[in-house]
């Protein structure tokens, strides 16, 4: 009896993974078995980084208002308890945002916590 080598689903399931490889460099692209292992590889990094990007952007958020609080005279720990106390929702991004773009209404909102 021959050996079976797979007919069509095995060269689609090949066509896959080397559609998935396209731009890797050198045999990563053309070779299957090579193809197969970094395809795998950058799906697991993919998904961490998907998992990394949420604490990263929270920490970038953190230091933009730290920085901004600072100039104004206060540390990060107290505006975040003054917007606390005073009730003001407005989460980190809104905040970094705030403080990146438009620092005159930021310092506002620091004079009203300070006050």
């Amino acid at each position: 009896m021959p050996r079976a080598k797979g007919g069509f689903k095995t060269s689609r399931y090949h066509k896959k993974v080397l559609d998935k490889a396209k731009g890797y460099s050198g045999g990563r692209s053309r070779l299957f078995k090579s193809a197969a292992q970094a395809v795998d590889k950058a799906l697991v990094a993919a998904y961490k980084d998907r998992r990394l990007k949420k604490r990263e952007f929270r920490s970038l958020w953190i230091a933009r208002i730290n920085a901004a609080t600072r100039s104004l005279g206060i540390s990060y720990s107290q505006f975040m308890n003054g917007l606390k106390k005073a009730n003001i929702a407005l989460d980190r991004k809104v905040l970094s945002d705030l403080a990146y773009s438009d620092p005159k209404t930021f310092g506002a909102l620091v004079e009203q916590i300070k006050g």
